[in-house]
């Protein structure tokens, strides 16, 4: 089968022939990403100018979607690094009403975003709120910490708040179901010495709860640790009926991890091993596992040997 040749004034037109569509291609992405177009995205809101005199309950979600006017190219980048915006709604209309309008704020909320971004919308348009009697309550608060540490280092105190209790104000049936107010995640990674830094405290999705204050100051004592070999009595459960049970071995070596400066603190009397009969009268095993009901806090128990022991019962 012959091979068909191109001349050159073919190859020479195909080559203009691709170079005008290359051509074409920029010109035309040139003048989208340079149009203007209408973007939805979500965001979540926070309220600012809280009416004093007044709790409220949001009827709706704190999420929102915000339509706004951006180029092709912002708009690119925003499908390529998708994320949730955050915007502030003012609460100054509720004094005399039970409801926002996004239409009578847009200017507000314009300022809030970048010059190249306008908002031109916002879904849904109207905000409802029921009102309650407003009420403060004290809770406490508890850190939250994702903490790495260096080989034998871990926490060997209790972790301390400052303040310990914080104010929370609000609806009334919003605050009676907090129990406690959670600090953000405090992150580490191959600690080594106590850790002391300053953590905001978590709202846990309530907007119209009012924190005072709104951050505290956590102490999280580290330090080294080491393993202790502690001998233990077996005690045993559920063995009153009996007239004598006797367990082989009759004491339990437990393997515990504990902070260096504990060493000598703690005893055999801060720690607690038990065999449970009621596991062989129900499951009929032939040993019993041994079980640790008693361990000081900041200890770890690593082994303890042996995990199973020999038993006479006479009845």
């Amino acid at each position: 089968m012959a091979v068909r040749r191109i001349s050159k004034v073919q190859r020479r037109k195909l080559s203009i022939f691709l170079r005008c569509i290359i051509i074409s291609f920029l010109a035309w992405t040139l003048f989208a990403i340079s149009s203007d177009y209408i973007y939805s995205k979500k965001a979540s809101m926070s309220y600012v100018n809280l009416p004093e005199s007044k709790a409220f309950h949001p009827l709706q979600s704190d999420t929102v979607t915000v339509k706004l006017k951006m180029t092709g190219w912002k708009v690119l980048m925003e499908r390529l690094k998708p994320d949730t915006a955050k915007i502030q709604v003012d609460l100054s209309g509720l004094k005399n009403r039970n409801f926002i309008v996004f239409g009578n704020q847009i200017g507000f909320i314009n300022r809030q975003f970048r010059q190249e971004e306008q908002v031109v919308g916002v879904s849904p348009d109207t905000l409802y709120f029921d009102f309650s009697k407003q009420t403060q309550r004290k809770i406490p608060v508890k850190a939250v910490h994702a903490l790495t540490f260096q080989k034998q280092y871990g926490i060997v105190g209790e972790t301390k708040t400052s303040p310990e209790y914080v104010t929370i104000t609000g609806p009334l049936e919003d605050v009676a179901s907090i129990e406690y107010l959670e600090t953000d995640t405090i992150k580490g990674k191959d600690v080594n010495t106590d850790v002391r830094t300053v953590a905001y405290l978590n709202r846990q999705q309530r907007t119209n709860i009012t924190i005072y204050p709104t951050f505290a100051e956590v102490t999280i004592p580290v330090g080294e640790m080491t393993e202790k070999v502690i001998e233990l009595p077996i005690k045993v459960e559920n063995g009153k009926q009996y007239t004598s049970v006797r367990v082989l071995p009759s004491k339990v070596k437990a393997t515990v991890l504990v902070a260096v400066k504990d060493y000598n603190k703690w005893t055999s009397r801060d720690f607690e091993a038990v065999v449970d009969l009621d596991a062989w009268k129900e499951h009929k095993v032939e040993s019993l596992p041994v079980i640790m009901t008693k361990v000081p806090d900041f200890c770890q128990v690593l082994s303890v040997e042996p995990q199973n022991v020999d038993f006479f019962v006479r009845k």
